[in-house]
């Protein structure tokens, strides 16, 4: 199947006399005709036994999810930070390191150089513009696994995920891509050799503003039995001797990930949210090319207002610097996201967006509303002035998300909004 259908079919699949649409299973529980049977489970859980890890509505938005980034299993959470720590916890344990593209979401580098510096792991950040050599130079012997985001929020700087994946592979270790801002209608990084996929599903799979959520998918291509993930190899004493490539094969690392951390963490979402968040992937391939249009209509107008505006950040228009990355990974095209900087700095920047009328001032990105937001003095703020540098963020920085409002009617908010400025 197409995207399209995928977006529509996946996951579930109504049998005779059955919803048509995918039903509400609200239930922490599930019942047994015995007791051996739920030890079974516990030794192999294939179906759902308890909703800390598993629920039916949940479990077919994973499967859906799945199938759109070609991967062999998938693992919904409560939010895409979520999401991005049991991806790294899933690999690195105290006393491990991971490196990581410097231009990443700043709440993720938060979580990479400062709480899991608390948990006893480090993060190297390297430049996402790095030469092969320079990655290679930052492994250590204890470095478990690369990360990066297909298109960084808010720098958009595209990340080379044919490149990061073989410095990754050479050292043996996974390479884990961020692809909220992309999603999988406009890349799909496995095809890249990207092994492990994240997303925060509150982005553009859910569109709506309507909940919070993330996921991590697995490829099922990576071998750990290479020698560097003993975990995968050997017996979980905490799990009944299990032993994750033996059991369960190419979906070893998705199916650890459920039956440690989430077993242990429980931020496994409600099936109301997975429900909503499926309404969202059903319109996914339709509203991305919208997203895509007005984004890059925005961007074009900002171009021509060399009076008021210093730069311009969108991979998806030919005088972009991230423009040959775009075509490569993401047909050319880029996001619903454009970057800018006014002139005059944070005063005027704040200003501008103070003025807009349509577009809403809100810490949220990639809905089917129009927002802004100053990442210097939000999402970013408690990063140092070097941090800031390296992530590509300007104190006269705007994040400016399109929505699917008619491009005329954002094009005249911004332009009575860019009057008000100096």
């Amino acid at each position: 199947m197409k995207d399209e259908t995928k977006c529509l079919h996946s996951g579930y699949t109504p049998k005779n006399g059955e919803p048509g649409v995918m039903p509400i299973v609200q239930s922490t529980t599930y019942r047994f005709d015995s007791t051996e049977h739920i030890g079974a489970l516990f030794d192999k859980p294939m179906e759902c036994m308890y909703s800390r890890f598993a629920n039916p509505t949940v479990d077919a938005v994973e499967k859906k999810i799945a199938d759109l980034e070609g991967g062999v299993g998938a693992m919904c959470t409560t939010s895409g930070q979520a999401a991005t720590l049991f991806s790294v916890l899933n690999l690195c344990n105290a006393g491990d390191s991971l490196i990581c593209s410097s231009a990443v979401y700043g709440g993720t580098i938060n979580l990479f150089a400062v709480t899991l510096k608390r948990f006893g792991i480090e993060c190297i950040f390297v430049d996402p513009e790095a030469s092969e050599a320079d990655i290679d130079a930052a492994f250590k012997p204890n470095t478990r696994a690369v990360f990066g985001e297909t298109l960084a929020n808010p720098a958009l700087i595209v990340c080379d995920i044919e490149k990061f994946a073989k410095a990754a592979h050479a050292h043996g270790v996974p390479l884990i891509i961020d692809n909220t801002f992309a999603t999988p209608i406009l890349c799909k990084p496995f095809q890249f050799g990207a092994d492990i996929v994240v997303h925060s599903t509150t982005k553009y799979m859910d569109g709506h503003a309507l909940q919070g959520g993330g996921v991590i998918v697995d490829s099922g291509r990576f071998d750990w039995t290479n020698g560097h993930f003993p975990e995968f190899t050997e017996p979980d004493e905490s799990y009944h001797g299990t032993i994750y490539t033996k059991e369960f094969g190419n979906m070893a690392y998705i199916v650890k990930a459920r039956m440690q951390l989430m077993r242990d963490f429980g931020a496994y979402p409600a099936a109301h949210s997975a429900f909503l968040l499926n309404i969202g992937l059903e319109t996914l391939a339709v509203r991305m090319p919208q997203y895509v249009e007005n984004g890059r209509r925005v961007a074009e107008y900002l171009l021509q207002r060399t009076d008021k505006i210093e730069s311009v950040e969108y991979p998806g228009l030919p005088g972009d610097r991230q423009h040959a990355l775009a075509e490569k990974y993401l047909g050319g095209h880029g996001c619903g996201v454009v970057t800018l900087v006014i002139k005059g700095g944070k005063q005027n920047a704040v200003r501008f967006m103070d003025n807009l009328k349509l577009a809403c001032n809100e810490v949220h990105v990639a809905d089917i509303r129009t927002c802004v937001l100053h990442p210097a003095s939000e999402t970013h703020r408690q990063l140092t002035d070097e941090q800031l540098v390296a992530a590509g963020i300007n104190p006269g920085m705007i994040r400016f998300s399109t929505g699917l409002e008619n491009i005329d009617d954002i094009l005249e908010d911004i332009e009575q909004a860019l009057a008000q400025v100096d």
